[in-house]
């Protein structure tokens, strides 16, 4: 009988925790603009003058959805598809956009206030492949791949990317990997499972894009539990000997959702890389306490603590940038998404740095170890010894 009641208590526990879970993370989102529908997909057909047109790629698993009323466009949802979907998506930032944000419309989408679709086009996957060959080409030879985090919609992804390629004005590729969350906050256990899921498939756009000449760099950028899936495709290459496309990545894991002790087995496996991987952290991102909490206690990697002297010296021994972007702005409640706004800082910091090493700013975050970047643009390294800050006009 008591062996009952423990179990029965500790699944009462484990419902209690989750419900409170389910309501902390609500509040975090409750300071949010309205999350946009499918219609935000819908092409307006035109832009206005001022608008900037971020064009980019999508490479999806998830399942192909057919307009309820057979007029408007077809979208993708939650649901795990067969096989990747690829498209090309041309989104209107507006002409009064505010860096770090991205401009919901409440209603039907217009340009002139709003993030709006201008343009979607199915391809297949040697379209996809030969159209970001292509744009490689002609501009910097790098590709920058998105891999969005929990609790994202496909809308929501495409538009992040838009605006963090406006924000950045970095001449590079984007392309989105959107694989099928469920895009709701109680999806957190299914949401784990999809990335799971979605492993291969991610493997398959890296090396494809691999194969690609005229790309010779791709930035892959995971958040949050995109984070995850990107260590665990790494882990898969390194496995299966794709050494070559693994060479060709710069990796940023932005507040990564990951088991501190899984990362150490993922990192052991994948090695060092050719470029020193970067890992964006803050102690106080309440998301990654909640996600610590339902795993009974066992800290994430995004919050990892650059003072922590063991930190330091795990970073220069793995090869790793930890940087603490903990001064940055964050857009919610929970400070879980200050990657947005580290991704314009420090594009300008490392263009006011020259790009040359020593030049401040981003630049001498290119050497591994622990970091703190400040909202003034200055990047100070544990124990806090000056090194950058091209921002702050020095």
């Amino acid at each position: 009988m008591r062996l009952r009641m423990t179990i029965s208590d500790a699944g009462t526990s484990r419902l209690f925790l989750l419900v409170l879970v389910t309501l902390v993370l609500a509040l975090g989102l409750a300071g949010c603009a309205t999350r946009p529908g499918a219609i935000a997909l819908v092409p307006v057909g035109k832009s206005v003058p001022g608008a900037r047109l971020v064009t980019l790629y999508l490479a999806t698993d998830r399942e192909r959805l057919e307009a309820a009323d057979g007029v408007g466009a077809a979208t993708y949802g939650s649901g795990r598809g067969r096989d990747l979907a690829y498209a090309e998506v041309t989104i209107s930032v507006p002409p009064g956009h505010e860096p770090g944000r991205i401009e919901w419309s409440e209603r039907e989408p217009g340009p002139e206030k709003s993030f709006a679709t201008l343009r979607r086009t199915r391809l297949t996957e040697r379209e996809f492949r030969r159209r970001v060959a292509a744009r490689a080409r002609a501009g910097s030879g790098e590709a920058a791949v998105f891999v969005h985090g929990f609790n994202y919609s496909l809308q929501e992804g495409l538009f992040r990317l838009a605006q963090l390629s406006a924000d950045s004005k970095v001449e590079n590729v984007p392309v989105l990997f959107a694989w099928p969350s469920e895009a709701a906050v109680a999806g957190y256990v299914a949401d784990r499972d999809a990335v799971t899921f979605s492993r291969d498939h991610l493997v398959r756009v890296l090396s494809d894009l691999s194969q690609e000449p005229s790309v010779r760099k791709v930035t892959l950028v995971g958040h949050s539990m995109g984070g995850w899936l990107v260590m665990e495709s790494l882990r898969q290459m390194k496995l299966l000997g794709r050494d070559r496309a693994l060479d060709r990545l710069d990796v940023v894991l932005a507040a990564p959702d990951i088991d501190v002790d899984v990362f150490r087995t993922q990192i052991a496996t994948v090695g060092p890389m050719k470029r020193p991987m970067m890992i964006l952290v803050s102690k106080d991102d309440r998301a990654l306490a909640v996600s610590s909490r339902l795993a009974g206690g066992r800290p994430r990697i995004g919050a990892a603590d650059v003072e922590d002297p063991c930190v330091l010296e795990a970073a220069r021994e793995n090869d790793l940038r930890v940087v603490d972007i903990s001064t940055l702005d964050a857009s919610d409640r929970l400070n879980h998404d200050r990657f947005v706004s580290f991704a314009g800082v420090y594009a300008a910091s490392d263009e006011a740095g020259g790009g040359e090493a020593g030049g401040g700013g981003a630049n001498e975050l290119r050497q591994a170890g622990a970091y703190v970047f400040n909202a003034a643009g200055a990047a100070i390294a544990s124990p806090f010894t000056l090194v950058g800050g091209a921002l702050a006009g020095r």
